[in-house]
């Protein structure tokens, strides 16, 4: 699902919001976690899982054309972890998918 799947799923759902509005929405949620990731917060949707700010150490990699060796520096990068209600409602709607097919 694209983020502008996502503006037309709730604007469907929800016929007093307009497109625009719709978009608007999902626009300031997106940005208020994106901004609390970067103040270095943790965020944490009940049910559906959190996300939070992983470290990763500085490290020697290789250059795949020359082969020398090529310094990387240190990056903090998202992580998303599922909460367990995600986990099983996944697994649940891929196993009834399969018995379809």
């Amino acid at each position: 699902m694209t983020r502008s799947d996502l503006v037309e799923d709730l604007a469907s759902r929800f016929r007093q919001l307009t497109h625009r509005d719709a978009e608007y929405a999902v626009k300031t949620i997106l940005d208020a976690m994106s901004e609390a990731l970067v103040r270095g917060h943790r965020i944490e949707i009940r049910g559906f899982g959190s996300f939070s700010i992983n470290r990763r150490p500085p490290r020697m990699g290789r250059n795949p054309r020359s082969g020398e060796s090529v310094h990387i520096p240190e990056k903090r990068v998202p992580h998303f972890k599922p909460g367990k209600a995600l986990r099983e409602a996944v697994d649940e709607r891929t196993a009834e998918l399969e018995k379809r097919d």
